[in-house]
């Protein structure tokens, strides 16, 4: 992905994301959503865990859009953290988000 933040350093995905959430809840809002863009590119050519795009929509606040990417994480068993993610806060009090806990079989 030359010219991405991806080739930057070779920098991993993870902090990409992290650098991402980290505007979204800063209130950084066009820049989160470059980086989320990216996220989205990158997945169609390396592995981009459904996760971390989940994380970044928590991080705009957009609820929906981060359960819908973590029942695809859920799909690929890559959710390990989400029960003590902070990406994951603003889902705590929503009721889907503690039955993909259930369902991941993490005690509540």
């Amino acid at each position: 992905m030359e010219g991405s933040l991806f080739a930057v350093a070779g920098w991993h995905v993870f902090v990409v994301t992290a650098l991402g959430h980290t505007y979204a809840v800063a209130g950084k809002r066009s820049e989160a959503r470059k980086i989320l863009e990216e996220l989205k590119e990158g997945s169609k050519r390396e592995n981009v865990s459904p996760y971390y795009i989940a994380g970044m929509h928590a991080g705009l606040g957009e609820k929906e859009q981060a359960l819908e990417w973590l029942e695809k994480a859920y799909e690929e068993r890559e959710v390990a953290g989400a029960k003590v993610d902070p990406w994951f806060d603003p889902l705590r009090s929503d009721p889907r988000f503690h039955s993909l806990l259930r369902r991941m079989n993490f005690p509540e």
